[in-house]
């Protein structure tokens, strides 16, 4: 199965904020997408799941 690209957006807590972000993440499916969101911002940003929000997945067609 070949890797895609897709653009996740949503928000994350740090603090009490709420801030915005957007990635771009290349995996198989819309499922895997939403797994290494949460496994890259948890890892990048010292947070729990329940702390990421995921607005949106969709696929991204570009550079």
């Amino acid at each position: 199965m070949e890797a895609q690209s897709y653009r996740v957006e949503g928000t994350f807590r740090i603090g009490g904020a709420w801030r915005p972000y957007k990635k771009v993440i290349s995996a198989p499916n819309e499922v895997q997408a939403r797994e290494r969101i949460f496994t890259l911002l948890g890892s990048q940003h010292r947070l729990k799941r329940r702390d990421i929000q995921v607005g949106k997945v969709e696929p991204f067609e570009g550079e």
